[in-house]
């Protein structure tokens, strides 16, 4: 058996020395752009070039991740990082947006790309198709079990990668937009705010109701060597040298043990993590339980460990210390007391104190330590402290929880790699990226006409829409809607198969591959052949349907019997989750076989206009109004918790639904249904009224439509990105979680009550 690949994050050049003293084969670090660790330290490019020359020299490889989508006016600086990053030659590059992708295969082809787990390539599909356009590895999502894996293997010769440490989303990966429409910090920019470890209250009650546990898969290790990853990949480009050290040490031992005494090197490298400051672990979706929730057909799938989420666990990291106990003195002065444990700060270390209502959090480095007799319980022996005075930052007090997050000789013990980075001088050019067009849309014969699309959750929601009918609906196709579908000759639907387009749901697991491959083509035979696709997997599913002689066009209810005419070429979209932020991202998704795309639901104004020059905008689908869905989960979390509306610190409300999976929507929705008579004079002429979630109400629906005719504007709704764009660093504090953006968000679902906004939630 090959030893896999140890692959370590290095989010500052201290984490790159301990990652490779340790036995790392390989790092992957960011630079100051285009990466999804920007809060962190990332490299200069003098130091980035140091680095890619030492390890050169060890035999060691190095990956640069360049793993965020960019906007159309990035397209001039992307250009010029590829380019850089092209001359230099590192080992890979990380990639998540696809038009890194097209520019890449176009004007830098040597370049040798990995796909970020951002992409959210789940299935041996999706994996096939960026292997055919030049990608030489993948990353997959981080919610797929052992089995699921061994299954995408047997399918693919490429690559693969998998996480086996450190920090989880919540959410399905690449599919998070909570920070986002809080106030554009966008986790597909790399800006997240982390909503996902935020405290949140429902019905009196409190908790951290989204905060996963650590991810570790050290005794799994073995598995996932025999099942052919590749790659072993540590979380942590934010975390500090010695975390990095720790957890590399332990893996690399685990590692050199596979061919050895495996049970031996195991306890050892679990005995080093009970060390790395982190939180408490989990298995995930490893774990070897039947499945709850989740997939296709909801059974013998995998389900998460059972302790994956403490809602009673704070989202911090680092080893707890314990609550303060008394606060003492101001300023330079201030002082909090702890009740002394096993593990003892000292002068030096690195702490982060947390409030205990979860509205701040402050690092700081460890001053005076001042021992206290009698502050524990109980007698103490006379060498033990019984309590310890901490040096403490103003603003915090009893109650708020003190972590020890680094201990004060981090770094030093490890060879400096990074010398003299002061003699490399290049540095990325101005070139002007080349012009890139998407072909013109034919003009006749157009699959999907100018109008509105309406989108609905389930079969019933399809009677609400008759009152006012859209041009054509959107039916997510499941298990349950596709037996609905499947039985319509038996009960007659109200919109005929030709009306209906069938949505795939962004997260598409090979588990559920066989599903949807023996459900499409029965749903073909009764004249569906709409659909739109929102993952690369997706694609592998039509691949034997293009150029099918067309037909007549279905009869109503989609009764037509198999096999008496052919079936309709299938006409495909691209949804809002196949991210076209910038036209070499669309003219890939194109070149997919789509006939249309629905704009990222985070996109702005600006940027759509400039994405999609005039004579291509009726390829574009812009959606005027949507309940977005801020986390998708695997897991059913609305049987776990048994609630659904929940509100965070600042006013905000938000609602948990189930289903085969989760997910947390805004009680205040997006709107620019105002704006349609605008979008229409700049060439769009296409339109999507997202009503996913709860049932649609009949009197809603018909107020929603009434504002888009009369294009007046909803009282209470959020614009999310439209007008302000993404977050920058020239905004500053004005765009921070506190802003009013943010605010706006908080209190709009009151608003929006109050005023009857269509569709409310109740």
């Amino acid at each position: 058996m090959k030893i896999p690949e140890l692959l370590a994050p290095a989010g500052s050049p201290e984490a790159l020395d301990a990652a490779i003293a340790e036995g790392a084969d390989a790092v992957y670090l960011g630079l100051k752009s285009f990466n999804a660790r920007m809060r962190t330290a990332n490299f200069a490019y003098s130091q980035f070039e140091a680095a890619l020359r030492a390890l050169r020299r060890m035999g060691r490889k190095l990956y640069v991740t360049v793993n965020t989508v960019f906007e159309q006016r990035e397209a001039d600086r992307m250009y010029q990082l590829l380019k850089y990053l092209a001359a230099l030659g590192p080992d890979g590059l990380i990639v998540q947006d696809f038009g890194v992708i097209a520019m890449a295969a176009r004007e830098f082809p040597a370049l040798r790309l990995h796909a970020s787990t951002q992409m959210n390539v789940a299935s041996s599909g999706g994996v096939n198709l960026l292997s055919k356009h030049g990608l030489s590895r993948v990353v997959l999502s981080r919610e797929l079990s052992l089995d699921e894996i061994r299954g995408i293997r047997a399918r693919t010769g490429s690559e693969l990668e998998v996480f086996v440490h450190g920090a989880l989303c919540v959410s399905e990966s690449g599919l998070c937009l909570f920070s986002s429409f809080l106030g554009g910090k966008s986790a597909n920019r790399g800006m997240c705010t982390q909503a996902c470890r935020r405290l949140y209250r429902q019905g009196g009650e409190q908790g951290y109701y989204f905060s996963p546990a650590d991810l570790e898969l050290a005794a799994l290790v073995p598995d996932l060597a025999e099942a052919g990853v590749n790659s072993f990949k540590i979380e942590g480009r934010m975390k500090s040298a010695e975390y990095v050290g720790t957890v590399v040490s332990a893996y690399r031992r685990i590692l050199d043990g596979l061919e050895g005494d495996r049970e031996q090197s195991l306890r050892e490298a679990e005995a080093i993590l009970r060390n790395d400051f982190a939180r408490e672990k989990t298995r995930y979706y490893f774990f070897d339980q039947a499945a709850v929730s989740g997939g296709a057909a909801d059974s013998g799938l995998p389900g998460p460990d059972p302790g994956w989420l403490k809602a009673g666990q704070d989202g911090g990291t680092g080893i707890a210390l314990g609550a303060l106990l008394r606060v003492r003195g101001s300023g330079a002065d201030r002082q909090g007391l702890i009740q002394a444990g096993p593990v003892l700060p000292r002068a030096g270390d690195s702490l982060r104190v947390h409030r205990a209502d979860d509205s701040g959090r402050k690092t700081f480095k460890l001053g005076a330590v001042e021992t206290e007799r009698g502050a524990g319980q109980g007698a103490e022996p006379p060498d033990v402290p019984a309590g310890l005075w901490l040096a403490m930052p103003d603003g915090f007090n009893a109650g708020d929880s003190v972590y020890l997050i680094q201990t004060r000789q981090t770094g030093r013990r490890y060879p400096q790699l990074v010398k003299n980075a002061g003699a490399f001088k290049r540095i990325p050019g101005r070139d002007k990226a080349p012009d890139i067009e998407l072909e013109r849309p034919a003009k006749k014969g157009a699959p999907f006409p100018e109008g509105i699309y309406a989108a609905v959750s389930r079969v019933e929601d399809l009677y609400a829409l008759q009152t006012e009918r859209p041009l054509r609906v959107m039916l997510p196709l499941n298990a349950e809607t596709a037996g609905r579908l499947l039985a319509s000759g038996r009960q007659p639907l109200p919109f005929s198969a030709g009306e209906i387009i069938l949505a795939l749901d962004p997260w598409f697991p090979q588990s559920d591959e066989a599903f949807f491959g023996g459900a499409i083509p029965r749903l073909r035979a009764l004249g569906y052949y709409q659909f739109a696709v929102n993952n690369l997997g997706h694609f592998a599913l039509f691949r034997n349907s293009a150029g099918a002689p067309a037909n007549k066009a279905p009869a109503p209810g989609g009764a037509e019997a198999p096999g008496k005419t052919p079936p309709r070429p299938v006409a495909l979209i691209a949804g809002p989750y196949l991210y076209t932020f910038n036209r070499w991202a669309a003219s890939f998704v194109a070149s997919l076989g789509v006939s249309a795309f629905v704009t990222p639901l985070e996109n702005n104004r600006q940027n759509l206009e400039r994405t999609v020059s005039p004579g291509r905008r009726s390829l574009a689908m812009v959606t005027l109004f949507a309940y977005p869905a801020l986390f998708r989960i695997r897991a059913s979390l609305e049987r776990q918790y048994g609630f659904g509306l929940f509100e965070d610190s600042r006013g905000g409300r938000f609602r948990l639904l189930g289903g085969g999976g989760s997910q947390v929507i805004p009680e205040t929705p997006f709107s620019i249904v105002d704006k349609r008579p605008f979008l229409e004079e700049a060439g769009f002429r296409r339109f999507v009224v997202d009503l996913s979630g709860p049932p649609v109400k009949k009197k809603d629906y018909k107020k929603l439509m009434a504002a888009i005719r009369e294009g007046t504007p909803l009282p209470g709704i959020s614009r999310f990105n439209w007008k302000d764009g993404f977050y920058t660093a020239e905004q500053g504090a004005a765009s921070a979680a506190g802003s009013p953006a943010a605010s706006a968000a908080g209190t709009a679902a009151v608003s929006a009550s109050a005023a009857g906004a269509p569709p409310p939630r109740t």
